[in-house]
């Protein structure tokens, strides 16, 4: 009786892995990963804002200034319940002298979601121009929707 595992006379099955029907799926798939390659490497064009800033470094915590930034774009600077408007151009030069009299105060900044993500990041490098060590973002969590 001759089948595929005889050979010659000896009773011994054959040691060989027939690799034929692996390479044609990995041609296959070396076919579908070419064509999606491209695809993948695409993105949204987003004209990103430019600032100079460098990266902030950890302090210790203590009450923080906080400068808000409202849907018409005004500024605000609240520290100990005191909230005050100002200016993007007197805001470097109020939170320095907050920062004078306490350098372990961290900023944080809290923009409405309506607010322009270049005059919230604007106002990120203005604070880190003007020497603030510290500053990081305030968000709420998302509310439950029972």
């Amino acid at each position: 009786m001759h089948g595929p595992f005889h050979r010659g006379g000896h009773n011994k099955p054959m040691g060989e892995i027939n690799v034929v029907p692996f390479i044609d799926v990995m041609l296959v798939l070396l076919v579908i990963f070419m064509i999606a390659a491209p695809m993948l490497t695409q993105g949204v064009q987003v004209d990103l804002p430019q600032v100079t800033s460098e990266p902030i470094e950890d302090v210790e915590d203590s009450d923080p200034v906080i400068v808000s930034v409202d849907k018409e774009g005004n500024y605000y600077i609240s520290l100990d319940d005191d909230e005050t408007t100002v200016s993007l151009d007197n805001i470097a030069d109020r939170v320095m002298a907050i920062l004078e009299r306490n350098p372990n105060t961290p900023v944080m900044v809290r923009g409405d979601r309506n607010v322009s993500y270049g005059q919230v990041v604007t106002l990120m490098g203005t604070l880190q121009t003007a020497g603030v060590a510290n500053v990081g973002l305030i968000s709420e969590p998302p509310a439950d929707e029972d």
